[in-house]
């Protein structure tokens, strides 16, 4: 089968690419593991900046339809200390510079805006191979083969299409977080949900925090943070919850117990998230015929900016695709010229990020990042 255009990665960002790219005439196909749009959670909120996803948005002519999305007044934010002490409280001014939506309800919206058979599901690919020129080829895990002349890797951290171009493999950060939830927080879990607040919460230490937000459904989605080893990791069971939330929680030892709830009343169990990125620098050279986008391009530590440049990209390489429909390699070379210095920027602003949430100045090093913050910068 021969398709001008496949994509691989129904995310953010191949689905960013995919929409404008069909805004703007241009078939493609996106080939997806998963066997449907709602076979696993898509994990819960969003900030879209007003810099770079929601930018993307707008080349896709779907922003009218994202502001439908949002949560209001989630923009709020503060910080405590171990004592659940609050340090900052900072509004949300109704700017919606970085407003807060679901990522799954974000992913439908670009799913809808597609002709219906755009994803193919089910479409896990075992390998892709250079055919020579600017062709390759994929094999999908069924053994069936797709040929094409433009191929997009948008396939996450663990990129099958990354080493066409690139022999770069993510590296463990050294930190880990790991995912909780409480539902009907005001009534189940109020003294958690006080702690957390209406939007944003930060309880940070030298080496961990318990980094928490409200979600839409009175939900409080916790990610704990911790500077620890990968075999720290793999020597608790997670399919143990009581287990697991005790030797979490024992990290913890001397925290205020709301914040101490925020994992040992999980009720979806603790799920572990080791982080893992690329170098800061990572670049490949002009390949014919493919390129990456979103982390399978530059992986990096959260920032809160994976997701808005996921889109972003995908957004910038349908333009350049538009502007360079008969020649391919000229787009990807606009393309991959702004990428490589955009990817580097936020990958060095990602190390910073990190070392203000869990550096030997937390918390007051992010008490100070949201004191000198300017919103008109």
């Amino acid at each position: 089968m021969m398709t001008p255009v496949a994509i691989v990665g129904a995310g953010l960002g191949g689905l960013t690419l995919a929409r404008v790219l069909h805004a703007h005439g241009i078939p493609a196909t996106v080939y997806e593991a998963d066997p449907s749009a709602d076979a696993r959670t898509q994990g819960g909120q969003l900030d879209i900046h007003d810099f770079n996803g929601q930018l993307a948005l707008k080349e896709a002519g779907l922003f009218e339809e994202f502001l439908g999305l949002i949560h209001p007044g989630a923009e709020v934010s503060r910080v405590l200390d171990k004592n659940g002490t609050v340090l900052v409280d900072a509004p949300d001014d109704g700017a919606q510079r970085r407003p807060e939506v679901q990522r799954g309800a974000l992913r439908q919206l670009l799913l809808d805006s597609l002709p219906a058979d755009t994803v193919r599901w089910g479409s896990k690919v075992a390998f892709a191979r250079a055919l020579g020129g600017r062709a390759h080829q994929l094999t999908l895990a069924d053994g069936t083969t797709v040929t094409t002349e433009l191929l997009v890797g948008a396939d996450g951290i663990w990129s099958r299409i990354r080493s066409l171009v690139s022999q770069a493999i993510p590296r463990y950060f050294g930190t880990t977080y790991v995912e909780a939830y409480l539902y009907e927080a005001d009534s189940k879990h109020p003294e958690a949900a006080r702690a957390v607040g209406a939007g944003s919460m930060f309880a940070l230490a030298p080496g961990k925090g318990i980094q928490a937000h409200r979600e839409a459904d009175n939900t409080l989605h916790t990610y704990v943070a911790l500077k620890k080893p990968e075999t720290w990791v793999s020597g608790i069971d997670f399919t143990d919850a009581q287990a697991a939330a005790a030797a979490v929680a024992a990290e913890f030892e001397g925290w205020a117990p709301e914040l101490i709830a925020l994992i040992t009343d999980s009720e979806s169990g603790l799920i572990p998230r080791p982080l893992y990125h690329l170098p800061v620098d990572h670049q490949w050279d002009r390949v014919p015929g493919v390129t990456l986008l979103g982390d399978a391009a530059h992986v990096t530590a959260p920032s809160g900016e994976g997701a808005n440049l996921a889109m972003y990209d995908g957004a910038e390489l349908g333009k350049a695709i538009a502007a360079y429909v008969d020649d391919v390699e000229a787009a990807l070379t606009v393309y991959e010229g702004a990428l490589f210095p955009r990817s580097h920027a936020a990958a060095a602003e990602a190390l910073q990020v990190q070392d203000a949430l869990f550096g030997d100045n937390a918390p007051h090093s992010v008490v100070d990042m949201f004191t000198s913050y300017d919103p008109n910068q």
